[in-house]
């Protein structure tokens, strides 16, 4: 049972979480290994970080809704996909089980440490993509595949998501950098909310 210094800890992790996001992202590999070591369960330390995460996500995507609402028949597509994609990895964390859960952990957080190493170069390559690409017209429903995806994995466990998204999202569109950003804040608010709400009425 957690007592008031583990929830001392939790606010502090969560604290510095939300700093980490803020300026680059990957705030969840503070605050996941936090809620583990003050002996919440696995699975429910995943779900609380997730529904945790909607603030900010929430926060993010008002700050870009110009460049959303500036593409908006794409979110007819790119939205349900995340959705979906969200909710099937709710489903699949829910049915995982704690110990499997567990056990896959250290290979989740690796793989989450992993995609915040590349974060930058996947920035840059897209800024060189924008400069050689000569504007040729890509269907938007090529994204929804990677995009469905990636949101199968935000709704399991999420930590990198950012990174899978805005690269999905640079392979299929010809897009500038600040438009692909704001479709990617859009995408993970839509996975989280998703998630977290099957969570809760679970």
């Amino acid at each position: 049972m957690l007592e008031g210094l583990d929830f001392l800890f939790i606010g502090l992790a969560a604290l510095a979480a939300g700093a980490i996001n803020a300026l680059a992202g990957g705030g969840t590999l503070i605050t996941f290994p936090v809620l583990i070591a003050v002996g919440v369960p696995a699975v429910m330390s995943n779900v609380t970080n997730t529904v945790a995460l909607l603030p900010g996500y929430l926060g993010g995507t008002l700050a870009q809704w110009k460049d959303l609402k500036e593409q908006s028949a794409r979110l007819w597509y790119i939205l349900p996909a995340s959705v979906v994609g969200g909710l099937l990895g709710g489903i699949l964390l829910l049915y995982t089980g704690e110990k499997v859960f567990r056990q896959l952990v250290p290979y989740l957080i690796l793989l989450a440490s992993l995609l915040l190493a590349v974060q930058d170069p996947v920035r840059k390559w897209l800024v060189r993509r924008a400069a050689q690409r000569s504007g040729g017209k890509v269907s938007d429903l090529w994204s929804t595949l990677p995009i469905g995806l990636a949101a199968i994995y935000g709704g399991y466990f999420g930590a990198g998501l950012s990174v899978i998204v805005l690269a999905a999202l640079g392979l299929t569109m010809d897009e500038s950098l600040t438009k692909l950003n704001a479709l990617k804040q859009g995408v993970a608010f839509s996975v989280n909310v998703a998630a977290a709400v099957f969570f809760v009425f679970s």
